[in-house]
């Protein structure tokens, strides 16, 4: 299985971007799947997952409102949309694929060793 995470960078404060997560190596809308970040000096936190069912949930509260996570099975691909990007969303965003088949965003998606994970890619907001 791979897991190729893409779309960070650094954007101001206000601003908008759409992680991408490509996914291969097994049938893609079998699994849940999302978005872990870590921060510096920050404990790792789950964002946002989607079940295999495409049912979609924010875990941060201080997201909500702001962060969408979506997929197309077509392409294999999972999404992050973020907007309105504040300074404490500055962290490296990973794209985690849970082991279980049928997964709903619990239990094993949470345990980094039922887990495939992507490289990370890095988000900055500047104020």
């Amino acid at each position: 299985v791979q897991v190729v995470a893409s779309g960070g960078g650094l954007v101001q404060a206000g601003g908008s971007l759409r992680l991408s997560c490509a996914v291969s190596g097994l049938n893609f809308g079998n699994y849940a799947m999302g978005w872990f970040r870590q921060g510096s000096g920050r404990e790792r936190e789950g964002v946002s997952c989607i079940t295999w069912r495409g049912r979609g949930f924010n875990f941060v509260d201080t997201v909500k409102g702001r962060f969408t996570i979506s997929r197309d099975t077509a392409k294999n691909t999972l999404y992050l949309q973020m907007n309105n990007l504040k300074p404490e969303d500055t962290a490296m965003y990973y794209c985690v694929v849970d082991w279980t088949v049928h997964g709903d965003c619990t239990g094993s998606w949470w345990d980094v060793k039922m887990t495939w994970w992507g490289q990370g890619t890095q988000v900055t907001v500047s104020s």
